[in-house]
């Protein structure tokens, strides 16, 4: 701060004028850093003629910065002989010049391998069909981090840091940072798991444990769920990877079973004739698969003669399931009223011995 100070107590008129040509210098970068950046990005996407969507592009931003930051830099260079400027302060400049573009570039690197990307939309173009969105974007993540470690690494090179001498402190307290990392690295390794087998994807309908809803995201430590209450749960991967998953949007057809128990005292001849009506009723319906249908006379219970009606619906989603379900129900109370069948009650007889 001193140099500094001193630099501005002698300024001389020579200097002034050459002060001037380097704000004149940042001026220039500042005012031209976007047109820079939009030729650059321009002759690698030759075909692409909106503005717009080259403006739009990841590493638009980090140019305009880059070319900004490179004003200041030069501007600096251009006044260390007539200021006279010390080389502790160029070493510090440079510095910050690097760190700042290594920042900007890392962003922009990252900011490429993102779901709103174009090189995202034309990696995933010429993948395989067999990959699924959830797992592309867990490797996207993976891309993202390792970029975002080398230029942290870039600035602490830069920054004069030791590595040798950081990876030995880390060595020292790497018991403690184990064992503390313990859980992070089990979601970690079971995120892993969870992307190799793909029980689920996003947007599935899973349920884990007492948790029930739609994935909406699985990161590196734990899966993102909504529950039909509209609540949100993060479940770690650890946990996952170690339960029963139920995937309810992997069904291909659902079931429907129901038993009724019809009064003892039903005369044998309503009873077939109830089920063949059902039976046909059943067959008649197109989401009902005809081979799957049952209906049987399959117990005789303390208050009354059990009927077992089964059958498999393609119905798989909730709501029509439900719908499907109900429009079956109206017409099995349809068919027990007009054959004048009746529902047995849960009842006991006490007899009383005098």
């Amino acid at each position: 701060m001193n140099q500094i100070a001193n630099l501005i107590e002698n300024i001389t008129a020579v200097q002034l004028i050459d002060i001037a040509i380097a704000l004149g210098i940042i001026l220039l970068f500042r005012i031209f850093s976007g047109t820079i950046s939009y030729i650059i990005i321009r002759m690698f996407k030759i075909k692409e003629k909106k503005a717009k969507s080259i403006k739009e592009s990841a590493f638009f931003g980090p140019l305009k910065i880059f070319f900004i930051i490179l004003g200041f830099y030069l501007a600096v260079v251009f006044l260390k002989q007539p200021l006279n400027i010390t080389t502790e302060i160029m070493e510090v400049a440079y510095k910050a010049f690097v760190i700042i573009s290594t920042i900007a570039f890392a962003k922009g690197l990252a900011a490429s391998f993102t779901p709103k990307s174009s090189l995202y939309k034309k990696i995933k173009d010429k993948t395989s069909k067999d990959v699924e969105d959830s797992m592309f974007d867990f490797a996207l993540k993976i891309i993202r981090v390792v970029i975002y470690i080398i230029a942290g690494f870039i600035i602490i090179t830069t920054l004069g840091v030791n590595l040798n001498g950081l990876v030995a402190g880390l060595g020292i307290g790497g018991v403690i940072f184990t064992l503390a990392a313990q859980d992070t690295a089990k979601n970690l390794f079971a995120g892993v798991v969870v992307f190799l087998d793909k029980p689920f994807v996003v947007g599935d309908w899973i349920q884990v444990d007492t948790f029930e809803g739609t994935v909406e995201d699985i990161t590196f430590r734990s899966t993102r769920v909504r529950t039909f209450e509209n609540s949100v749960v993060n479940i770690p991967n650890a946990i996952i990877s170690n339960a029963s998953i139920i995937n309810w949007s992997k069904m291909e057809k659902r079931r429907y079973r129901m038993n009724l128990c019809v009064e003892l005292d039903t005369p044998l001849e309503k009873l077939e004739r109830f089920q063949a009506r059902v039976e046909d009723m059943l067959q008649a319906r197109d989401a009902i698969y005809d081979d799957s249908i049952i209906v049987k006379f399959d117990a005789i219970n303390d208050n009354g003669l059990n009927i077992l009606i089964c059958s498999f619906t393609d119905s798989v989603d909730y709501n029509s399931y439900i719908a499907e379900r109900e429009d079956i129900n109206y017409k099995i109370m349809k068919i027990l009223r007009e054959e004048n069948i009746e529902l047995a009650y849960d009842t006991k007889t006490v007899q009383i011995k005098k």
